[in-house]
């Protein structure tokens, strides 16, 4: 019996009688982290890192939570488990799971390029590793965070000079954070949807410092807004919300701006390539540093990856996941604007935010 089985609920350990990550209601449910493609409704418990808690309070209201810290280890049912830094967001963990002397590693989401909020990746050696493989192609090559940073800064200016509302696109778990604290470093006046304001406020009680926002709303003026920026998710941008912003430049951050063209198709004026994942040189890094005698492969283009690591001798085997496609739950009033002031429940295709 394999230590993690590939189950139609999700990756399931028999032996501890809990599951990781499940994409169906189980009664033991371990969470890498908060993006609701991992962290699904309906469990019976919830066992993730301290960080990670209070965002699933905020998405998926009250729930039997338990709560570690990264290498803290916990015995379930007799299985050996713990939780190592992940890097991908914040509270983001790779999960260890050994039994018997085996070791399995599931990654979770990750990247291995600290953005100086997530967490410095931990290479955690193991026998097994599941990966994931979003960016899994060897034409994704991430520039490194401050250099990111440095063109969104650069962008803002501009805009500024001619007195243009910079509206940036993020995802509001991970990409916003990361966004807000470049832009405080060039400006004050920082404006944020309802969405990302409801993540913002759980970090900064959580003890997180992060730089002061505001929220847009109705009693927002135009004035008020004028050479500021604002910081907004993927369901905001077309919306009725954005109408309130009439000499405004967009820009988007996402993983898929590396792709060119995209900017064009997004008809956004400026796209950053702000990634929470590992590019192709990062997957492979991690991958080696594990040690790892087999690799399971699984959302992204794990065909790809999965063939080249065989190639490369390394053994490896492709998984379907359901995996891979983040997204953000939002309540939107009639009015347009997405507020995101609900938590995450039992999702309709009426309150479902797609990540990029």
């Amino acid at each position: 019996m394999a230590l993690i089985e590939f189950s139609d609920k999700g990756l399931c350990c028999p032996q501890g009688g809990f599951y990781i990550d499940p994409w169906k209601p189980v009664d033991k449910a371990l969470i890498t982290h908060a993006h609701s493609d991992h962290a699904r409704w309906g469990s019976q418990s919830y066992l993730c890192h301290h960080y990670t808690k209070p965002l699933l309070q905020l998405r998926l209201g009250d729930n039997p939570y338990q709560s570690v810290e990264w290498g803290e280890t916990v015995f379930v049912n007799g299985v050996k488990v713990s939780f190592h830094p992940a890097g991908h967001v914040i509270g983001s963990s790779q999960i260890r799971v050994e039994y018997n002397g085996e070791v399995w590693v599931v990654s979770g989401d990750y990247k291995v390029v600290d953005d100086g909020l997530s967490g410095q990746f931990e290479v955690v050696p193991c026998h097994t590793f599941i990966t994931e493989s979003t960016f899994g192609l060897p034409i994704y090559k991430w520039k490194l965070p401050h250099q990111i940073n440095n063109d969104i800064q650069d962008w803002i200016l501009r805009n500024q000079s001619q007195n243009k509302t910079s509206v940036i696109i993020a995802y509001s778990l991970g990409k916003a954070q990361r966004a807000i604290k470049a832009i405080a470093e060039v400006i004050e006046k920082i404006y944020v949807h309802g969405a990302i304001w409801n993540v913002h406020e759980t970090l900064i009680k959580a003890g997180w410092n992060l730089p002061v926002v505001k929220r847009v709303t109705y009693e927002t003026s135009k004035e008020e807004l004028a050479g500021s920026v604002v910081v907004a998710p993927p369901s905001a941008d077309g919306s009725a919300w954005m109408k309130r912003f009439p000499n405004h430049s967009t820009g988007v951050c996402s993983d898929w701006m590396q792709v060119r063209g995209n900017v064009r198709r997004r008809n956004v004026d400026a796209g950053f390539v702000m990634s929470d994942h590992a590019d192709w040189p990062g997957l492979l890094q991690a991958v080696k540093a594990t040690g790892a005698e087999k690799v399971y492969v699984t959302h992204g283009f794990q065909a790809t990856f999965s063939r080249y690591l065989n190639e490369i001798g390394i053994e490896a085997a492709e998984v379907k996941t359901e995996y891979g496609d983040d997204e953000d739950i939002s309540s939107t009033s009639p009015e347009g604007d997405a507020s995101e002031d609900s938590p995450i429940l039992p999702q309709t295709d009426e309150t479902t935010e797609t990540n990029d």
